[in-house]
């Protein structure tokens, strides 16, 4: 690897060992075995460097989900059945990629100082609806329409977050996947009602 890869490297090791706030350039040249002056000269900052390593983790992330999400259920399971196990999966992604989850949210925190990776977590919301929509129906993203990426899509990336800072809170107290999907059918019955 060359110097700029070895600083995506570092960097990443030490946004999942210490977060995105307290990471300084010192740690991030220890961690890669580069030189500080290395950072400036490749990324410009600290903060672009530790952008562009939060940007590649999400994406190796997303995709490996992806692929265990696509794959949820047993075969001949009902939707309900799926459904429960998707959410499984997705609560298991919550332990086993935690420190990258809770950089997610840091992340989230610095976009306010950061234009680059607003509009990056920004996309990853859109492409996050469209995808999370078209695994509900069981269709290829290029066929979910914008009102379904922004209603069913929108709702569920909803209860992804708010599941997922649930879990990195209090995990013991977190609902489980059957716990959703009850929750999901009494809120169902709420709004199904006549106004």
């Amino acid at each position: 690897m060359g110097n700029r890869e070895d600083l995506l490297a570092g960097a990443r090791h030490c946004l999942e060992e210490k977060g995105w706030a307290r990471i300084t350039v010192r740690d991030i040249a220890a961690a890669s075995n580069v030189s500080m002056a290395a950072i400036g000269y490749h990324f410009g900052s600290r903060e672009a460097l530790l952008t562009a390593a939060l940007i590649e983790a999400i994406d190796e992330w997303g995709t490996r989900l992806g692929r265990t999400l696509s794959a949820y259920g047993a075969e001949g399971a009902s939707e309900a059945e799926r459904y429960e196990a998707l959410w499984a999966a997705v609560i298991q992604s919550f332990t086993d990629d935690r420190t990258l989850w809770l950089a997610t949210l840091e992340a989230l925190v610095q976009a306010e100082h950061s234009d680059d990776l607003r509009r990056y977590l920004a996309g990853g919301q859109v492409e996050g609806r469209r995808g999370l929509a078209a695994l509900l129906r069981g269709t290829p993203e290029g066929e979910i329409d914008d009102a379904t990426a922004r209603t069913l899509g929108a709702t569920q990336l909803a209860l992804f977050t708010g599941l997922m800072t649930q879990w990195l809170t209090d995990p013991d107290q977190a609902p489980r996947a059957p716990e959703v999907v009850t929750g999901l059918r009494a809120l169902g019955g709420i709004v199904a009602q006549p106004s």
